[in-house]
């Protein structure tokens, strides 16, 4: 099978180009060259930005993909460019979404308002009404993230039957290469020694559906190859969805730290320690679908997922900590008063 991945030298693209590439598919990867990955020698590459993706339509169109495979879709023009390039080229076009485009989510960053949503989120569970979740956050109009939303980068691949479309709607995403070090501000404290680690009563109990890098890479290459997911859409994850503090107990018992979680109440939680989302709603998705429909299951058991992410952390330290969040003597006053209570956790 003649495979187009754009955008694949990131964080997951490498584990799903690898996949692909060990049974037998014959792949094309677009994309910018600023990131160095270790990819199979048979992998071909084209040099551009997906900004101007239509500027290398005929040298795409030449490949004659059986499968576009979308990475980065972030925004309506980008799936609207993929589309328009590749229709009656492709016989389907697979891409990347999130759970940010739950309901559920828009009440978790309070941006919506309203009872709680149910969980687990299935795949036909509401969607946000309000648009544009991160337009705040861009610091001017022409930034990725004013105009980033997943919702309209879904409805366009799902709109042409012409061009099938499959959607994946990702988790939490942990491993080696996490960009955003997700393990990193809980193991450094247990790697510094730390007695306790504070949680706030609310995040302690709030739970997220997450995924290790190789077995969502598994769950993609899955949904490339199986024509069986044209016109559908999954939920990819975890069976289980941990709390936080179950999250925090299962990186400790793998990187052998010994200390406690101790649950703090809000008043008495040191200000860096304190989250700006709403911890009643749980953003948990339902992912039997994809184990039903395509036979997903995990490659890598979770204990096994979280020690290869341990060991890369510890050898790939960053290069600058920004010691704000690890404010050890506002958590040891805020430890010091708790444990002067009986009910102390």
């Amino acid at each position: 099978m003649r495979i187009l991945v754009i955008g694949g030298t990131g964080f997951s693209g490498p584990h799903v180009i690898r996949r692909l590439g060990n049974l037998g598919h014959e792949i094309i990867l677009f994309h910018r060259g600023q990131t160095q990955s270790d990819l199979p020698a048979g992998v071909k590459h084209i040099l551009g930005d997906r900004r101007h993706l239509a500027d290398f339509a005929d040298e795409l169109k030449r490949f004659a993909p059986q499968i576009v495979l979308d990475m980065i879709p972030r925004t309506e023009q980008d799936a609207r460019g993929v589309m328009g390039i590749f229709k009656g080229i492709a016989q389907r076009v697979v891409a990347l979404s999130s759970q940010d485009v739950y309901r559920a989510y828009g009440k978790l960053i309070r941006i919506e308002f309203g009872p709680v949503e149910s969980v687990p989120l299935s795949e036909d569970a509401p969607l946000r009404r309000k648009l544009y979740p991160y337009r705040k956050l861009a610091q001017r109009p022409d930034d990725d993230l004013y105009h980033y939303e997943k919702i309209l980068v879904e409805r366009v691949f799902m709109g042409d039957p012409q061009l099938p479309g499959t959607l994946l709607r990702l988790p939490m995403v942990y491993g080696p290469r996490d960009p955003q070090r997700r393990l990193f501000e809980y193991l450094k404290r247990m790697d510094d020694g730390r007695p306790a680690i504070l949680l706030g009563e609310g995040l302690s109990n709030w739970c997220w559906t997450r995924g290790y890098i190789e077995n969502v890479a598994a769950a993609i290459a899955l949904a490339v190859t199986d024509e069986r997911a044209a016109g559908r859409i999954y939920n990819v994850g975890e069976m289980e969805a941990l709390s936080t503090a179950e999250w925090v107990r299962k990186i400790g018992q793998v990187a052998g730290w010994n200390g406690k979680i101790v649950i703090v109440p809000k008043e008495h939680l040191p200000a860096h320690l304190t989250v700006d989302i709403n911890t009643a709603q749980h953003l948990v998705t339902d992912t039997t679908r994809i184990r039903k429909e395509l036979g997903y299951d995990e490659p890598v058991p979770r204990t096994e997922a979280l020690r290869r992410t341990i060991a890369w952390e510890r050898a790939h330290p960053p290069e600058e900590t920004v010691l704000k969040p690890f404010d050890y003597a506002t958590e040891d006053i805020a430890l010091s008063r708790l444990e002067k209570h009986s009910d102390y956790r």
